[in-house]
């Protein structure tokens, strides 16, 4: 429960806005009327953090937290999420831990998990494991990360950053770097940042991990502008800088990992004098030197808190469908 501030509480409706669908496994399902009323919500949870509540948002709703693959920010973001709205927390931990690696299928660990919980929240290593799930549950679903496919709520929280770090979404050069052939927070936000107005991408990577047809076809289908380069300092000329690692989990070759994995490195040096604001989905293995973070362009650490806030609305706004 959030604590009553000693002053007057923050009485936040019982009834609010609440989401047209029951399941969130992909940014592409949304619209940009969904995606600004997140971010309208997510103010709001920020509000009820501040003032204090004059009761809890989800008392006796439990959420079912499976991560079959590793995670810290989204796992305990959501957790958090849900403790501050006044709900419980049940969790699977670990692929090799749950009944998963006996042969259970997703379907059937769905369907059981239902019988527990109110709302579900899964990150799973295999692509189309969210849609899977979403399938058979009855409670609502959320993607917490399905392999290189899918990560909506970063993709929200990301702009929920990007708003706040730069007043503003429409209009806005984003550059992306690293993997962004795996990196499904790159797919999730090149999706979710397209519902804006005049945005222009600029894809900076390796050869070899360049931005997968399903992005680029999405850009060319809505004639969005957009460049793909190897050259690091294109992105430096951007508003928005948002780099990510080269993911050594989703190589099968460990030497072609080691070959590209400093492929960009970003240094305070190279900021000097440059308004762009630096964003990490987290968390990073190299490719941010810690002299950056003292830098008002490092939001990285401020994206990561934007979590909790995210994650509280979409988990209120899915769960108000039933209250």
């Amino acid at each position: 429960m959030v604590p009553v501030d000693s002053g007057a509480a923050f009485h936040y409706p019982r009834a609010g806005m609440a989401l047209n669908f029951q399941h969130l496994t992909s940014t592409k399902q949304l619209s940009r009327r969904d995606a600004d009323a997140i971010l309208q919500h997510a103010r709001l949870m920020e509000r009820y953090l501040k003032e204090g509540a004059q009761e809890p948002r989800l008392p006796g709703k439990i959420l079912a937290a499976l991560f079959y693959e590793p995670s810290t920010r989204t796992r305990l973001s959501f957790e958090t999420a849900m403790l501050r709205l006044g709900g419980q927390v049940i969790t699977a931990d670990g692929f090799q831990f749950s009944s998963l690696y006996k042969g259970e299928t997703i379907e059937d660990t769905i369907i059981m998990v239902n019988q527990y919980a109110d709302i579900i929240a899964m990150r799973h290593p295999e692509q189309g494991s969210a849609d899977r799930a979403a399938a058979v549950s009855k409670v609502p679903f959320i993607n917490a990360g399905d392999g290189p496919g899918q990560h909506p709520t970063q993709a929200l929280l990301d702009l929920l950053t990007i708003e706040r770090e730069r007043g503003k979404i429409d209009g806005l050069r984003i550059a992306m770097v690293g993997d962004l052939k795996f990196g499904r927070t790159v797919h999730s936000l090149t999706f979710l940042l397209g519902l804006y107005n005049g945005v222009r991408f600029t894809y900076v990577s390796p050869k070899e991990l360049v931005v997968p047809e399903k992005v680029t076809s999405f850009l060319k289908e809505k004639d969005i502008a957009y460049e793909e380069t190897d050259d690091f300092n294109a992105a430096l000329a951007c508003d928005v800088l948002y780099m990510t690692r080269i993911q050594q989990e989703r190589f099968t070759d460990r030497s072609e990992y080691e070959r590209l994995k400093d492929s960009y490195v970003l240094r305070a040096k190279q900021l000097k004098g440059k308004d762009v604001s630096v964003l990490h989905p987290l968390p990073r293995v190299g490719e941010i030197d810690p002299d950056v973070d003292a830098l008002p362009n490092a939001a990285y650490f401020r994206q990561a808190k934007n979590g909790v806030l995210i994650r509280m609305a979409v988990l209120d706004m899915l769960l108000q469908r039933g209250l």
